[in-house]
């Protein structure tokens, strides 16, 4: 099944993304330093191109991030440099030099309803307590956006620059890596729905959102008999297994509340593909004047072969 084209129907567009690691092995295992490192390549991206981040969890072996985006490039972007510092920095960390993400991140489109963007924000900041992990979600060990919501604090994290400590090896200097090091702050921006709210307000909405997802996990819990998994037991996992049995389930095409949104999202993606493939056939005929819908990517040009055609 060939992938769906990346879509992003407008400017300000509110996205889903989620980022799996190989296999999924725990190669997010929290720590103190995996922390800021992740913290930092978040807080740098967004600087850098202009993305705006809702919310964040960063679980063992995947991670979810609630984006606010302008065009496809802009999250291509974003997400190019984030994953590939946090896959090189764990990596090396866990001493795990193959392929760190199982794929290209995922991202869904969700509509513009405040209930289905809601809906999405409760469901980043149920990581660690929905899996019975902690049971509250400040509890998570890793990075997690709730109690920066909560509060209106800000995240703090580092980024380290290989590339300069690099060049200074190369002319004969000796640091220690702590002096290539930067502070970076890391602030989450508002839900589109909730923007018109006052800091104070916002923090409350978090605040009843996140203790009604305690709730649901603590009920959850009592039927079951089982507690969760604690802090500790999550720090003490060897970062290379991975579950016996991953979760696999198809990932809906949008995220909206009604029937009624789903479709228009649906119509507009049907006809930016119609465009877009038949512009594709027209370039791989030789029609190089043809136009490709606005917020998509190109193919790129054909190889030309040499006059013996090799």
């Amino acid at each position: 099944m060939p992938r769906r084209l990346r879509f992003i129907p407008e400017r300000g567009t509110l996205v889903e993304v989620t980022c799996r690691v190989i296999h999924g092995r725990m190669l997010l295992t929290p720590s103190r330093p995996l922390n800021d490192m992740i913290v930092g390549a978040l807080a740098r991206g967004k600087r850098r191109y202009g993305v705006r981040i809702c919310a964040a969890a960063f679980l063992s072996n995947h991670a979810h991030l609630l984006l606010e985006v302008d065009d496809s490039k802009q999250l291509a972007d974003f997400m190019r440099f984030v994953s590939s510092k946090i896959a090189r920095e764990a990596g090396r960390r866990f001493g795990w030099s193959e392929k760190f993400w199982g794929r290209r991140y995922s991202s869904i489109v969700v509509s513009d309803e405040p209930a289905a963007q809601i809906a999405r924000l409760r469901y980043v900041l149920a990581h660690g307590v929905k899996e019975n992990l902690v049971s509250r979600c400040v509890d998570w060990p890793g990075v997690h956006a709730a109690e920066a919501l909560m509060t209106g604090r800000a995240l703090v994290g580092c980024w380290l620059d290989r590339t300069a400590a690099y060049r200074a090896r190369l002319r004969g200097k000796k640091g220690r890596a702590n002096a290539y090091k930067t502070r970076e702050v890391l602030t989450f921006d508002p839900l589109p729905c909730w923007r018109h709210f006052d800091a104070e307000a916002y923090q409350k909405h978090v605040a009843d959102l996140v203790a009604s997802i305690e709730a649901d996990a603590k009920a959850a819990r009592r039927a079951r008999s089982v507690e969760p998994c604690g802090v500790e037991a999550i720090r003490r996992q060897k970062a290379t297994q991975h579950p016996r049995r991953a979760k696999r389930s198809p990932a809906p095409v949008f995220h909206a509340a009604t029937r009624r949104a789903r479709h228009a999202l649906l119509e507009a993606y049907r006809w930016f593909e119609a465009v877009y493939r038949d512009a594709a056939r027209r370039w791989r005929a030789g029609d190089r004047r043809v136009s490709f819908p606005a917020g998509s990517f190109p193919p790129l040009p054909p190889f030309v072969c040499g006059a013996d055609g090799a």
